[in-house]
């Protein structure tokens, strides 16, 4: 069976074979342990160094975000299969999800629902079993149970915000060779699922209060990782895919119990808020605070802001970053670059959808249909963008752009943000250095390349930790959670305006700008500000899903250049590159086919 099924290894067996962990980082010693050779079950439990390596094996099934172009690691197609992006190469598993070509017999429905269970049986056998360890002190056993429960609850997430509920395991490693149907283990409700795993993670969490989460314990399981999962797990309860959706009303277990809540609860959205200000109570500003950098002379850069976040390690701003990699997405976003130095030339294949292009506001903080944002749609000027040293000829739609959108996105005849080699202008028309006659299968399918969280240096350096959980998420969560339940307050306005601040536009309520008035009008601007401030962070495809937009927003015709203009001039020509599909189905993955074939006893999601 899929979920139990640990490859390679028969049962009494180490459960996992101990991966090269050089993903992780250098300076943490545990996350670099490999032992030499495999070992027997009850070898791995009995000292501490093989139990902490088995651990180890266990860290190393948490996505690895930047390996997207073959969802590779637990990673999934999140920006290549939203509205933000379209990745050139076909085999890419978003470019399946865009045109609806997939079901539950595609490979990594499987592959992602088998490896999450697989990691959550290592963690229960984990937690039976490290008490035969002989040289483990009783704080060291107590210390890294309380990681292994809060890794468990955390690939419970990972599951239930694809698959919605799902099957509890319950604390006791269930054997390989088990029969499901005889045990009679069957989809539990999303009540159910959501309980265990903040139980898992308050347990967990509060178990590791006194544990460091920086220097050598960086990207370790924390008592703030646990707390900020615990309000992710909220807020996802609380949103419109889980909370009285009337479209899985048929989705009941034997009992006829639904399995999705039927009935609207506002007080979850209060739970959910009031996780994310007991995190920024507890927290905040002692120990997290929005990054920010100044010049020499004192003065506030918010572009080098909203763009160091992202790789300077473990910065004051990040909740959770996987320790060191990278390196394909490096690639994927760098240039092709033709003629230029391997450091400076990649493939450029992750490219921007023209929707995302026009989501950013202007410079005055005004969406571009505003008729006060100033936004113009033709010609060209002198500009001389945030990231480079002089003025150049830029299309009027990328002027006066707020500086989010020069950290995220490269567009044609911009300055490439490494300069170590030269200053390189990338030009992503037909012709140009980058565009599709000199790549041929590397190039920006829309005229767009994501710029956002690639380092101004060689991308084969892998030496950066991988962003994925940050201050900036949490404050946008608590704004929406608190405008869903009690509308109107003050903290609404005081977290989100400080997401703009930092971002260096006007504030809602300002001399330049006036605030939302009314709950609609403030949960679109939160909508619009998490879709800019998260770009490209694997955060816009579970959006989308959760508020149950994702009907308009990743279906029907998606826009780009006319990357196949043999003028330049004629680049600029908005194209239709291809008509996206969503349908109601595909809010929640389906129940992988081989997992119905050997358990009968699961339903699969509706309309699969």
């Amino acid at each position: 069976m899929k979920v139990l099924q640990h490859k390679n290894l028969m049962i009494k067996r180490v459960l996992y074979t101990f991966l090269v962990l050089s993903v992780f980082s250098c300076n943490d010693d545990f996350l670099d342990q490999v032992p030499d050779d495999r070992l027997t079950f009850d070898q791995t439990f009995s000292e501490r160094s093989t139990v902490e390596q088995y651990l180890a094996a266990i860290y190393d099934q948490i996505p690895s975000e930047l390996d997207q172009r073959y969802t590779a690691n637990n990673s999934g197609p999140w920006i290549g299969g939203s509205d933000e992006a379209e990745y050139v190469w076909s085999f890419h598993l978003g470019n399946a999800l865009n045109i609806g070509d997939w079901n539950p017999t595609t490979g990594h429905v499987s592959t992602l629902w088998s490896n999450f269970y697989r990691a959550i049986r290592s963690s229960s056998t984990f937690i039976q079993n490290i008490d035969k360890c002989q040289d483990c002190p009783p704080e060291i056993s107590n210390r890294l149970v309380a990681e292994a429960r809060v890794l468990r609850a955390y690939f419970y997430y990972n599951l239930i915000r694809l698959y919605g509920p799902v099957l509890l395991m319950g604390d006791e490693p269930i054997e390989p060779d088990a029969d499901l149907n005889e045990l009679g283990l069957r989809r539990n409700t999303m009540g159910e699922c959501v309980n265990y795993i903040i139980s898992e993670l308050d347990a967990g969490g509060e178990a590791l209060a006194d544990e460091a989460f920086k220097g050598d314990r960086a990207g370790r399981m924390s008592k703030p990782f646990a707390m900020a999962i615990k309000e992710k797990v909220l807020l996802f309860y609380a949103s419109p895919l889980f909370n009285g959706n009337k479209d899985y009303a048929d989705l009941v277990n034997a009992e006829g119990e639904a399995l999705i809540p039927q009935t609207y609860d506002v007080n979850k959205w209060k739970l959910a808020a009031d996780a994310a200000k007991q995190f920024i109570n507890e927290y905040v500003p002692n120990t997290y605070n929005l990054y920010k950098v100044y010049d020499d002379n004192g003065d506030y850069n918010p572009y080098l802001s909203t763009r160091n976040v992202m790789y300077d390690d473990y910065n004051e701003e990040m909740i959770y970053a996987r320790p060191r990699g990278g390196i394909a997405y490096h690639y994927d976003v760098t240039p092709y670059h033709l003629g230029y130095p391997t450091e400076v030339r990649g493939a450029g294949g992750l490219s921007v959808t023209q929707e995302m292009v026009d989501a950013y506001f202007m410079s005055n903080g005004r969406s571009i249909d505003d008729p006060e944002s100033g936004y113009v749609t033709e010609g060209f000027s002198d500009f001389q963008a945030p990231f480079d040293f002089e003025s150049r000829a830029t299309f009027n739609q990328w002027v006066n752009r707020e500086p989010r959108f020069y950290v995220g996105v490269t567009y044609n005849n911009s300055l490439w943000i490494n300069r170590n080699f030269g200053n390189v202008i990338t030009t992503t028309w037909y012709g140009g250095n980058s565009g599709r006659q000199a790549g041929a299968n590397d190039y920006p399918p829309t005229g767009y390349i994501v710029r956002k969280n690639v380092p101004p240096r060689d991308w084969r350096n892998t030496e950066r930790s991988i962003p994925m959980l940050r201050l900036a998420e949490l404050y946008l969560d608590y704004a929406e959670a608190l405008n869903e339940y009690d509308p109107g307050n003050s903290d609404i306005l005081l977290y989100l305006n400080l997401i703009r601040e930092r971002a260096g536009i006007p504030t809602y309520g300002s001399d330049a700008l006036a605030a939302p008035s009314g709950q609609e009008a403030m949960r679109e601007a939160i909508h619009k500000e998490r879709r800019i401030e998260l770009a490209f962070e694997s955060v816009r495809y579970f959006d989308a899903r959760r508020w149950k937009i994702a009907e308009d927003a990743f279906a029907g015709p998606f826009h780009s250049m006319d990357i196949n203009a043999r003028e330049e001039a004629d680049f600029y020509n908005k194209i239709i590159f291809e008509e996206r599909v969503f349908e109601k189905r595909h809010y929640l993955w389906p129940i992988p086919q081989d997992e119905l074939n050997s358990n009968t006893s699961l339903q699969q999601n509706t309309g699969w």
